[in-house]
């Protein structure tokens, strides 16, 4: 494949949505170009009048039916959620731009196999965990769609007809052009708030993993190096000049990280908070339907859109952690790549060089939430567990 083909093939299960809803950071569009900044506006138009205040209107006047109120503020802390992502997505694009050219200047310089064989491999697992995240959100979706389309139908031909986020509007939604324009408005609403989370989830993600395998490359690199100075086959100047080369490309790969983190740190806290919090509220009202017998017809629907979302919503969490946990480890397997390479057989001046690259591995890199919280497996275990001991607390105040 091309290098385009090989960059495409890597995000393009976020590609084409970033791009419709204007911010995905191509390097090839200009930044005159106004198309994307429109979309964008559009998009948080959307979000925000109908998803968002509906929801959080919904919730504060609900005060006092604990009920109502988790299930209002479950859909106006998911629609927030993804009115950040998009806001920071735009916001750092001119910085995401210039990650996306190094990463297509990766591609391009990477003329041996074993080098493309391992950027692949490592792509393949972003694109499995990111096709596990949509084949979530399409069945969740799916479940949705089919449920407001149902009510739609039982709802066209009442007097008094109901949205699918209540909310007044400056105009009268009784009307049938008004009422079917905004039904579905907020129904797609809806469907755009899921498709964000999960398309700038795994966008990160394939960013994250694309460094690690850059590292994998840099520890081959640096092992055939050694090898090729213990064997005498390169002179010692010919080694100084690779030794050079990994360090600044070690020190490129370490910016890179450090940019990712910096533009996502501060919406991976939200996501932090929004995660646990979303986790408690669906699990609460699966407990609910599980537990209240009800004659609704839509029941089993309810029910199957719950677990598909929860199952989402832990997907698009432990996309984050097994990213940044790779990464995590790969940073610091740097450092391990020296120790375990043959620099006992090389001369001791030029073993002193490989120093460099074991105090630069020393610290790990991290994808943090705020700066203070590192993502990994670990912590996916403790944001369950912490959210299921909210599930508890909300089950003793409802008894």
């Amino acid at each position: 494949m091309s290098v385009n083909e090989d960059l495409h093939h890597t995000f393009s299960l976020c590609r084409q949505f970033l791009r419709l809803v204007g911010v995905w950071p191509d390097p090839d569009t200009p930044l005159s170009d106004f198309r994307p900044y429109l979309r964008f506006f559009i998009t948080m138009c959307i979000l925000s009048m109908y998803v968002y205040v509906p929801q959080l209107m919904n919730a504060i006047r609900s005060w006092g039916n604990m009920d109502l109120v988790i299930h209002y503020t479950a859909s106006a802390n998911y629609s927030f959620l993804a009115c950040c992502k998009l806001v920071v997505t735009r916001y750092h694009g001119e910085t995401l731009r210039t990650l996306m050219t190094s990463f297509r200047t990766d591609w391009m310089t990477s003329k041996r196999n074993w080098e493309r064989n391992t950027m692949l491999k490592v792509a393949r697992t972003g694109r499995s965990i990111s096709f596990c995240c949509y084949m979530s959100v399409i069945c969740a979706t799916s479940v949705y769609v089919y449920m407001h389309l149902l009510k739609f139908y039982r709802n066209i031909c009442l007097s008094e007809r109901k949205l699918v986020y209540p909310f007044d509007y400056p105009y009268d939604i009784q009307k049938s052009p008004y009422y079917v324009i905004t039904y579905f408005t907020q129904m797609c609403a809806g469907l755009c708030a899921a498709y964000t989370n999960s398309t700038v989830d795994t966008f990160v993600s394939l960013l994250l993993l694309h460094v690690c395998a850059q590292l994998i490359n840099l520890r081959t690199m640096l092992n055939n190096l050694v090898e090729k100075l213990a064997e005498k086959s390169i002179p010692s100047t010919k080694f100084k000049e690779g030794i050079t080369a990994i360090v600044l490309r070690h020190e490129s790969l370490i910016r890179n990280a450090k940019m990712i983190d910096n533009c996502y740190s501060m919406v991976l806290l939200v996501h932090m908070m929004v995660a646990t919090f979303q986790l408690c509220f669906e699990s609460f009202e699966v407990y609910t339907k599980i537990t209240h017998n009800n004659s609704d017809g839509t029941t089993g629907s309810k029910m199957g859109f719950l677990v598909f979302y929860v199952m989402l919503l832990l997907i698009q969490l432990y996309m984050y952690c097994y990213s940044a946990e790779k990464l995590l480890t790969e940073s610091t397997a740097m450092a391990y790549g020296v120790y375990e390479c043959k620099w006992y057989d090389i001369p001791s001046r030029d073993a002193r060089d490989l120093m460099f690259i074991v105090y630069r591995s020393m610290i790990p890199l991290r994808l943090t939430a705020g700066k203070f919280s590192t993502f990994s497996i670990e912590m996916f275990g403790t944001m369950v567990k912490t959210s299921m001991g909210y599930l508890s607390m909300l089950l003793a105040i409802k008894n």
